[in-house]
């Protein structure tokens, strides 16, 4: 696969270089080292790192340490260089990432809230300016996998994902935030823990309260139908958003501009309006007829204390960006 990869590059019709040579470093979207949180060349101490983290993220993790190794053997001596989901969130003040547990917790094992999505999240803070006034930006990365993060002068200062991406606001799959005592109750009532953690993970968020679908596109229609739980997982997923956009809007002080990104953020305007009517007291005033009809740009009504926008997730251009402006 790697190798077609590469003959597409230097193909007559498709290719963008002349040769192989040509390539200088190449750059990953990278989720999760231990003791690498950074932009790093994934060296051999990066690469057991992340070896060590397929707890934490074994399907992301095992896949992208494959690839990277593919790409190794291929391109000998060419820097390969891992943009960390978990880098862009390195700005957060420490008091804001710390769990009340024990510190001796967090010093052996490092528990802290990580924060994922970072290419995404950093490419919308960089982007943002092209749509307004962007010193105090929510950006809400809305898809199968779901985060927002506040940033302040283009740099991240909290993110609804802790030390895994089990957490924060409803997934198509995962639950989000729940209460640290569910599994033991479950597993006091008979469960086994594999069980537990494949409900959270598989068979919660959007799936777990409709019973009938992961897929946005899916329940809105089932609601529209009378599906009273497609209904409601739609409901729980617009109250988790709302539930962060407010707590955010308090630790930013305020709010110019809130973007939607990712599949469901990009494409859906029923959701968006939901989302937008229930923290209109926010400053938030959606021009009804640009969310309908835009893929691209602003969205809420000319004047809005508080812009509304969309902007197309590109993760390969944010991190292709990252990966050229590392210094070796």
């Amino acid at each position: 696969g790697i190798r077609l990869f590469t003959d597409c590059m230097i193909d007559n019709e498709t290719g963008v270089i002349k040769a192989v040579a040509e390539i200088e470093r190449v750059g990953f979207k990278t989720v999760l080292s231990k003791g690498y949180y950074g932009i790093h060349e994934l060296n051999d101490a990066v690469m057991a790192g992340m070896k060590e983290a397929l707890f934490v993220a074994p399907l992301h993790n095992a896949a992208y340490i494959e690839a990277i190794e593919q790409f190794k053997a291929l391109l000998p001596g060419i820097p390969m260089i891992g943009v960390f989901e978990t880098a862009f969130h390195t700005t957060i003040p420490f008091e804001r990432r710390i769990y009340a547990v024990p510190y001796e917790w967090t010093e052996k094992y490092g528990l802290l809230r990580m924060g994922y999505h970072g290419a995404s999240h950093s490419y919308i803070a960089q982007e943002a300016v092209r749509c307004g006034k962007a010193e105090r930006v929510i950006s809400c990365h809305l898809g199968g996998s779901c985060s927002l993060c506040a940033i302040l002068n283009g740099k991240s200062v909290d993110t609804s994902f802790g030390y895994s991406l089990q957490t924060g606001i409803m997934h198509a799959n995962r639950c989000g935030d729940a209460d640290t005592y569910l599994a033991p109750f479950l597993e006091s009532q008979g469960m086994e823990h594999e069980e537990i953690m494949y409900g959270l993970s598989k068979k919660g968020g959007l799936l777990g309260i409709s019973g009938l679908s992961n897929d946005m596109r899916d329940l809105e229609a089932a609601a529209a139908a009378g599906n009273e739980r497609a209904g409601l997982a739609i409901d729980a997923f617009i109250y988790s958003i709302v539930r962060y956009i407010g707590s955010f809007y308090a630790v930013l002080g305020g709010l110019d501009q809130l973007v939607f990104t990712g599949g469901i953020g990009e494409n859906d305007c029923s959701l968006r309006e939901k989302v937008c009517t229930a923290v209109a007291h926010l400053g938030i005033r959606l021009d009804a007829r640009k969310n309908k009809v835009s893929r691209f740009g602003v969205i809420s009504e000319e004047g809005s204390p508080v812009t509304v926008s969309v902007i197309p997730a590109n993760e390969e251009l944010g991190i292709a960006r990252q990966a050229y402006q590392y210094v070796l």
